[in-house]
């Protein structure tokens, strides 16, 4: 398969980065209006452009052709080297949450280099190492948006699943730097994971040296809440079903001990040990066996998005003054903090390099919690032969 360098670069992701974003096939006929208003708005400087789509909850990736606009003056086009693939990837692409337009083409831990600058843009140059995480749009007014919280703007445009009336691009505003030292291939997946851990950890407090943190969990999101944890001087213990892991957590990821949930004896000689808790798991499971885990005054955090509601005791809340809390990744400038602060402290994913041909496989495989800890596609590797 070979690529033609344009405007953007291929994937089983693809974006390029500009004024807002990159637009996302609906099906419906109000969305099909929307789509040929947009392309008209730049029918003359069309570029052609690959991915990999799924056209329904088979959730299978296939070849996908569409077209995007030139670089405009506010926008950034990045040549696209390493996606990370999230679960929310494979939720998504099997309408798992029931709200999936098809055709999809989903990705959104985006690493590479920018080929292009606007003339208004100041803040890259070509070469720079850059990346496009979770979001790619925003109002920009809002309070939201206003106080750097653009991931909770109401009319927040996703990297994919989301309707962009600029037709195919992404503003300078949602584009980050790489530092020098964060690897772009194990640091792609910071983009969705690493925000989506240390932004709770920030907010709700979660960062005191000494202070003892679990993680449920050990995956995408889990074993970078452990790194992260421990670079912010916590006692992490990771919470997991799965007894196995417990080696490769303590001896390779650097947690302090390790918790298997379905030990009745173990949990309950763990109750009331943790201040915190970052629930990371993404199928549907219980939360009062984690509130028990939880001191006086504890508090427990989910960013993992299960498919069907999980149930909420009250009386462990009550009886014990905890707090149970949610987060949704982070803001432009916290997800630049973030990179950081991993850049800083050495933290990156620990991956699997995959070639695009592969994702099918992948995904399966990904459904399966086969994999030690995130997929990316070595999306320059695929292309080039």
């Amino acid at each position: 398969m070979q690529w033609q360098t344009c405007l953007v670069v291929p994937i089983f992701l693809l974006y390029i980065l500009s004024p807002t974003h990159w637009f996302y096939l609906y099906s419906s006929t109000k969305t099909q209006q929307k789509r040929k208003m947009a392309k008209s708005a730049g029918e003359e400087n069309q570029q052609k452009a690959f991915g990999c789509a799924a056209t329904d909850n088979s959730g299978i990736l296939s070849p996908f052709n569409f077209s995007r606009r030139e670089n405009g003056d506010d926008d950034v086009t990045l040549k696209i080297l390493y996606c990370g693939v999230c679960h929310s990837d494979l939720h998504t692409l099997r309408n798992e949450w029931g709200f999936t337009f098809y055709p999809v083409v989903p990705g959104h831990e985006i690493s590479g280099v920018a080929t292009k600058v606007g003339k208004n843009v100041t803040k890259f140059n070509i070469g720079d190492r850059v990346g496009v995480g979770v979001l790619v749009g925003s109002c920009k007014t809002c309070e939201c948006c206003e106080q750097d919280l653009e991931n909770y703007c109401p009319r927040i445009i996703f990297t994919y699943n989301s309707y962009n009336p600029d037709g195919t691009k992404i503003m300078v505003r949602y584009v980050l730097r790489f530092p020098d030292n964060l690897p772009l291939d194990a640091g792609a997946p910071l983009l969705c994971a690493g925000i989506t851990v240390y932004s709770p950890m920030k907010y709700y407090g979660m960062t005191e040296a000494g202070k003892h943190l679990g993680v449920a969990g050990l995956g995408g999101l889990g074993h970078i809440a452990v790194k992260i944890g421990k670079a912010f001087g916590l006692k992490v213990t990771v919470i997991s079903s799965s007894p196995q892991k417990e080696s490769e957590a303590i001896n390779r990821l650097g947690a302090d001990s390790f918790l298997v949930s379905n030990d009745p004896a173990k949990m309950k000689s763990a109750i009331g040990t943790m201040d915190y808790i970052i629930d990371t798991v993404s199928a549907v499971h219980p939360l009062l066996p984690l509130l028990s885990l939880l001191k006086v005054n504890g508090k427990l955090v989910t960013v993992g998005l299960p498919n069907k509601p999980l149930e909420l005791p009250v009386f462990p809340l009550v009886m014990g003054r905890k707090l149970i809390g949610g987060s949704d990744v982070g803001g432009m400038k916290e997800t630049q903090e973030m990179l950081d602060f991993c850049a800083k402290h050495n933290i990156t994913a620990d991956i699997e390099l995959i070639r695009i041909e592969e994702i099918n496989t992948a995904m399966e495989r990904l459904a399966k919690s086969d994999v030690r800890y995130r997929f990316v596609i070595d999306v320059a590797n695929s292309l080039s032969q």
